[in-house]
C-alpha cells in the first residue's frame, strides 16, 4: 500500500469516525466544542502515531501468545506521556477533557490499527497510517464539535483559552447574537443526531460520486 492510499484511506474511505464507527465513547462524549474534539483527536492521533511506529520494529521478537498485552503496555506508555504532558503545558484543557485521555489506552481505534497495520508493516507505512488515521478522526470530532457548538451555543471555538491562554478569547466566534442556546445540542443525543448527520452526508456524497461514475458518457451531437 503506498502513501497516498495510507493518506485517503485515513481521511476518508476507512475514516474511523464516519466509516468504521470506532472510539464511539469519546465522539460522542467530549465534542460539546470544536476545541475539545481537536484537541482529543489530535491528542489521539500522536498516540496512534508513535504506537504504530513503536510496535512495528518489534512486531517479529513478539510472540503471539503476548503480542495484545505487549501492544497495550506500549500504548498505555504513550498515553501516560501525552496525558502528563498536557496535565503539564495545558492544564485547563486537560481538566476539561478529564478522564478521556487516559482512556485513549481502551481506545479500539488504536489496538485496531496497531493489530491491522503495524503489526504487518514497516515502521514509516505504520507511522503514517496511525497518524492519519487519528487526523481523519480528528477531523470528525472537530466537526462534530463545531457543529454542537454552533447550534447548541451559537459560539465557535469557545474553550480556545484552554489552548492558548486567556488572550485567546478574543478569537472565539459568536456566531449567532444573542442566542439563548440549544440544550439538546450539547446532551449526549445532540452527539448521535450530529454524528448521525456526518455519517448520512459522507454516504450521500459517496452515492452521488458512484452514481456520476456509472452513468453512461453523454455522445456528443454531430453536425452535417
Amino acid at each position: 500500500m503506498n502513501s497516498r492510499e495510507i493518506i485517503e484511506n485515513g481521511l476518508w474511505k476507512q475514516n474511523p469516525g464516519v466509516v468504521q464507527l470506532l472510539g464511539l465513547c469519546p465522539t460522542l462524549a467530549v465534542t460539546s466544542t470544536a476545541i475539545n474534539g481537536f484537541s482529543l483527536g489530535l491528542a489521539t492521533a500522536l498516540v496512534m502515531a508513535a504506537s504504530n511506529g513503536s510496535v512495528s520494529p518489534v512486531r517479529k521478537f513478539v510472540p503471539d501468545e503476548i503480542r495484545i498485552p505487549v501492544f497495550i503496555l506500549i500504548i498505555a506508555v504513550l498515553v501516560t506521556v501525552i496525558d502528563l504532558g498536557m496535565h503539564a503545558w495545558f492544564h485547563g484543557l486537560y481538566v476539561a477533557l478529564g478522564i478521556f485521555i487516559p482512556l485513549i489506552v481502551t481506545n479500539c481505534i488504536v489496538l485496531a490499527r496497531v493489530e491491522a497495520f503495524a503489526a504487518k508493516n514497516e515502521p514509516v507505512p505504520s507511522i503514517l497510517d496511525g497518524f492519519f488515521m487519528g487526523l481523519g478522526l480528528t477531523l470528525v470530532l472537530t466537526v462534530l464539535g463545531a457543529l454542537r457548538e454552533v447550534v447548541g451555543k451559537g459560539t465557535l471555538f469557545s474553550g480556545l483559552d484552554l489552548v492558548l491562554g486567556p488572550s485567546a478569547k478574543q478569537f472565539v466566534l459568536t456566531v449567532i447574537p444573542d442566542y439563548h442556546g440549544f440544550l439538546l445540542a450539547v446532551l449526549p443525543p445532540g452527539a448521535f443526531i450530529g454524528l448521525g448527520l456526518l455519517i448520512a452526508g459522507r454516504n450521500w456524497m459517496e452515492s452521488r460520486k458512484a452514481a456520476a461514475q456509472s452513468a453512461p458518457p453523454v455522445a456528443l451531437a454531430t453536425g452535417h
